[in-house]
Order: structure tokens, then C-alpha cells, then sequence
């Protein structure tokens, strides 16, 4: 950390950083329920929490990482080596867990607001995926709290519908797979981070 203040708020976010190799060890479901508890409450728009969390163990955690590994040679490189990297993150995780728009807001949000359809529809939308990006970092700092490792794999993104049906879910703006577990050892302590300064503007 770089600065002289400190707290185990504080020490979390600094420790976290993403990791996509697991140990052989099982998830007790009472830390998944605290995970997900923790993810729980994030700030939502409007206090709607229109998200969903789906735990995926053993035999549907394999089959997402079957259906990762053969879409990945339907893309380009580099995109394609991703796609087959987060297969094996997923097979290596013992619980995945993912997060997904409920839509709940989008289809409800004209009736907080007296707004046109096309504009309510995009306001909606950014809230939705503002209010679930919250509650994933909720759940990624929870996880690195109570010892565990988890990666957020963004580049499902390019399949998403494919995943969100596989999942049961409906189509959405906003889904985000979850690895999770025990970190094998000697990971490093992820990326180095730009300074401050480098993204920082101020007005007086």
C-alpha cells in the first residue's frame, strides 16, 4: 500500500488481484452463502438489486468449460487463446459463480420516471449494469477477505448469450463468470497498477 493509513478495508482491496489457477479443495457453502450475502449489498439503483447469482459446481462448471473450449475455435487470435485459458480457469475452479441483469429495472424503470421509452430504456440499462458491476467487485473483495482467489473472466463476454442460455438466464446487457477458490501458490501479486497521478484530473 502506498499510503500510511491502513485498515483491513483498506488491505483487502489492495490485496485482491485476479487468480486463475486452484487447489483441489472444496468451497464450504456456508463461505459461498457469505460471498454472496456480501455481494448482496451492493448499492443498487433504486434498491432493486436486479441481479441474479448462479452457483455452478462439479458437473454444470464442466460442461460451461466444455462449451467455452469449442467456441473458442469460432474466433480470431489472440481472442481465441483467451477463450481457451478461461475454459481451463473453469475447470480448474471448484465453484463458479455468475452474475447476471435481471432486466427487472429496464422494463419497470418508465414507471419511476416519466421519461420516453428509448430514453428510459438507456437510463435503465447503465443502472442496471452500474448497480451489478458493483456487486460483483462486492463479491471479488469478499472472496480475497476470507482467503480465496477469483478472477473476473470478461472475455465470456463475446459469447454471452450463448452463456446466459446455457445458464437458463434471459438475455442481458450485463453477465459476469466468477471463478473461485483457493489460489495455488506462487501466482505473484498480480499486475502493477499506474500511479494515481497517471489517471487523476482536478479542478479547484
Amino acid at each position: 500500500m502506498n499510503s500510511t493509513i491502513t485498515n483491513e478495508t483498506l488491505d483487502t482491496i489492495y490485496r485482491r488481484h485476479s487468480i486463475r489457477q486452484f487447489q483441489d479443495l472444496p468451497v464450504g457453502d456456508g463461505l459461498i452463502k457469505i460471498i454472496l450475502d456480501a455481494a448482496n449489498q451492493a448499492p443498487s439503483a433504486h434498491n432493486q438489486q436486479s441481479w441474479r447469482f448462479v452457483v455452478l459446481r462439479e458437473k454444470k462448471r464442466l460442461e460451461l468449460s466444455h462449451l467455452v473450449a469449442a467456441r473458442a475455435n469460432d474466433f480470431p487470435k489472440p481472442s481465441s487463446a483467451i477463450l481457451r485459458m478461461a475454459s481451463r480457469c473453469l475447470a480448474s475452479a471448484p465453484i463458479v459463480i455468475s452474475v447476471s441483469n435481471t432486466g427487472s429495472l429496464i422494463a419497470h424503470g418508465s414507471e419511476l420516471f416519466n421519461l420516453e421509452h428509448e430514453q428510459s430504456r438507456d437510463f435503465f440499462r447503465t443502472m442496471e449494469i452500474q448497480s451489478s458491476a458493483a456487486a460483483v467487485e462486492n463479491l471479488l473483495l469478499a472472496a480475497t477477505s476470507l482467503g480465496l482467489g477469483s478472477v473476473w473472466l470478461g472475455i465470456l463476454y463475446l459469447i454471452k448469450d450463448e452463456v446466459l442460455a446455457f445458464l437458463g438466464e434471459n438475455k442481458g446487457e450485463f453477465m459476469a463468470v466468477i471463478p473461485l477458490g483457493y489460489p495455488k501458490k506462487d501466482q505473484g501479486s498480480g499486475p502493477q497498477k499506474k500511479s494515481l497521478e497517471y489517471v487523476l484530473k482536478e479542478f479547484d
